[in-house]
């Protein structure tokens, strides 16, 4: 199973630079946006209303109940159809992320339980396939909530008490009401290849350098694969940012064909194959996934991603 990373450290925290350098770092991140938009007459993103499925109760290390809504719907992509030998195969396997299962974590509310006392609540949805999949299998609904909870941790910083036995309730299917989640209806988006040449001017590459900090090697989780390093800066820097622009670092990749890029609502999921690098990071904002853009460039062997960030 996949170990999404901590991009909370990554973020930046330094001052932003002369108002020129802001200037053209803003109309560097809208120009790649542009660039990289899908032209369709259909909507990129549908507003979808989840259907009650099973609500899972447990805790986190603080003795505070958790309340996880599993839902589900139809717009929601099914992951790949396995049995359960095959599953247990890939768990038992020194490449377990390569089994993947859509799903759109919705952000916590607070809630009130049977009690009267306050609790949290986060919303998960699943395709329908899956949902049925993981209500009649023991298997599939262990490996999936062992996912949620690694979603949940990696998205909120909120650690499960994975040694409390969780229960699913039998007289309600989801604690509060549903909310509503933006699923995307594009394809995979498009990575572009680029020289050095071709990329921004020296001016704006300088404006955004003074934007970046290194994630250290010391704050990666190591897996089977390499994990490559990645930067992640923002704009503007405080408040709530308009864009998101993250820098994989992929010396070892010599073509954008040899890339796998899926970008969830808030997540990042990156595979070089074969078997030389993979990410998986969730991301602190939600983004607006249409609009987002991918270039590799052959040169440096950098990775940029420009990600807009959904509005408050």
């Amino acid at each position: 199973m996949n170990t999404p990373m901590d991009t909370n450290r990554s973020l930046l925290l330094e001052q932003p630079g002369s108002e020129e350098e802001e200037r053209l770092y803003k109309e560097l991140l809208l120009q790649a946006s542009q660039m990289h938009s899908l032209e369709s007459n259909q909507p990129a993103c549908n507003l979808v209303q989840p259907e009650p499925g099973m609500c899972l109760k447990t805790k986190d290390l603080h003795g505070n109940k958790v309340f996880i809504n599993i839902c589900q719907s139809i717009e929601m992509p099914s992951p790949v159809d396995v049995t359960e030998e095959e599953l247990t195969e890939v768990l038992e396997s020194e490449e377990p992320g390569d089994y993947r299962v859509p799903m759109s974590l919705g952000e916590a509310h607070a809630e009130i339980d049977k009690a009267g006392q306050g609790c949290t609540a986060y919303d998960v949805l699943i395709s329908r396939e899956f949902y049925a999949k993981i209500n009649k299998s023991n298997l599939f609904k262990g490996f999936f909530i062992t996912v949620i909870y690694e979603g949940i941790e990696n998205k909120f910083k909120v650690a499960i008490d994975k040694q409390h036995a969780w229960t699913i309730l039998k007289n309600r299917k989801s604690m509060g009401p549903l909310q509503q989640h933006y699923i995307r209806t594009k394809s995979k988006p498009r990575i572009l290849e680029m020289d050095s040449a071709e990329e921004m001017s020296p001016q704006a590459s300088q404006g955004v350098k003074k934007l970046i900090m290194e994630v250290d090697d010391d704050e990666a989780n190591k897996t089977s694969i390499p994990e490559p390093k990645y930067e992640i800066m923002r704009e503007p820097i405080d408040g709530h940012p308009e864009f998101l622009v993250v820098e994989v670092q992929l010396p070892n990749v010599k073509t954008s064909k040899s890339l796998i890029l899926d970008l969830g609502e808030d997540r990042i999921l990156l595979k070089a194959r074969p078997n030389v690098y993979h990410l998986d990071i969730y991301l602190p904002f939600d983004m607006v996934q249409d609009e987002c853009g991918a270039q590799f460039n052959r040169d440096n062997k950098v990775l940029t991603l420009t990600l807009p960030v959904k509005p408050i």
